[in-house]
């Protein structure tokens, strides 16, 4: 469980239904709520996304509140239209990439963390990751049309499996099974020693 940061808020205000375009724009301003609640919607994932490989809590609770530092620190540079999601879990990456750089361990993934160049975090300097997405797209394709549509409306344009469900007439059952079943075939066709597809799946699978 990553480290809460100290606010002035006992609890938010905003509804926890606001959408991250919304939560960006008012964080930009420097309105304190909206980075609570996009710590709130986000911390756990981080955490359990950087304990999973990093293998301590005190490292993974670390990582994490680097995150939020970050997106705290360019809060104004932010862009109303970028996905936050994807943008967390890169700084995150960036950030185990350099534990690991650091103390010269996880032998499995020592060559790509040598190549990857520390600049700033941009999806399109992450070389390795773009070309995952590339590979996905690729994939996503490929997928039957019905799970293609329903994947693309979750996964690329945010929308809940509730959105879905009333948008194309469907159980929401039927829409979580058939981002199961796209999840299912990207998996199979990818492969599972790359550090980018992890990063491409724990953004991706939750």
């Amino acid at each position: 469980m990553p480290v809460k940061f100290a606010t002035n808020f006992n609890k938010n205000e905003l509804p926890k239904s606001i959408s991250d375009i919304e939560l960006i724009a008012k964080l930009q301003k420097g309105d304190l709520e909206a980075f609570d609640l996009i710590f709130e919607r986000y911390g756990d994932r981080l955490f359990g996304f950087a304990l999973k490989y990093l293998k301590t809590k005190e490292e993974a609770e670390g990582i994490v509140q680097d995150v939020f530092l970050k997106i705290w620190e360019n809060r104004k540079s932010l862009k109303k239209e970028s996905s936050l999601k994807p943008y967390l879990f890169t700084i995150a990456y960036h950030n185990m990439c350099g534990v690991f750089r650091k103390k010269q361990i996880n032998v499995k993934y020592r060559d790509e963390i040598e190549s990857i160049e520390y600049r700033s975090v941009n999806l399109e300097e992450q070389l390795e990751y773009k070309s995952t997405l590339e590979r996905v797209d690729q994939l996503i394709e490929k997928l039957p049309e019905k799970l293609k549509v329903v994947f693309i409306k979750s996964r690329k344009e945010g929308k809940s499996t509730k959105e879905i469900a009333d948008e194309m007439n469907l159980a929401p059952g039927t829409i979580d099974n058939r981002i199961s079943a796209a999840l299912k075939f990207l998996r199979k066709n990818l492969p599972e020693n790359n550090f980018a597809i992890l990063l491409f799946f724990s953004i991706f699978i939750q």
